[in-house]
């Protein structure tokens, strides 16, 4: 498994900005946008990956996971 595979990355529709925005929360603040979700999620991907790469290189430690079942569960608390 990637250590990417172990962050969420989230691509949603932003009314604000006519556009789909892809973020990785605890991992990167911001992200990307587009207007084809498929292609946001890809670009969203790539950089999540060029950011654990940049982290790892740098010998800095990596945020902790956000991907799975308790990050899932901790969302449908906020909804």
């Amino acid at each position: 498994m990637k250590a990417s595979a172990r962050y969420a990355k989230i691509v949603e529709w932003s009314e604000e900005d006519q556009c789909y925005v892809g973020s990785a929360p605890g991992l990167i603040y911001g992200g990307c946008h587009g207007n084809d979700e498929i292609a946001v999620f890809e670009e969203l991907s790539r950089i999540v990956e060029e950011v654990i790469e940049l982290l790892t290189s740098e010998g800095r430690p990596l945020p902790p996971p956000t991907a799975g079942r308790d990050f899932v569960n901790r969302m449908q608390q906020l909804a």
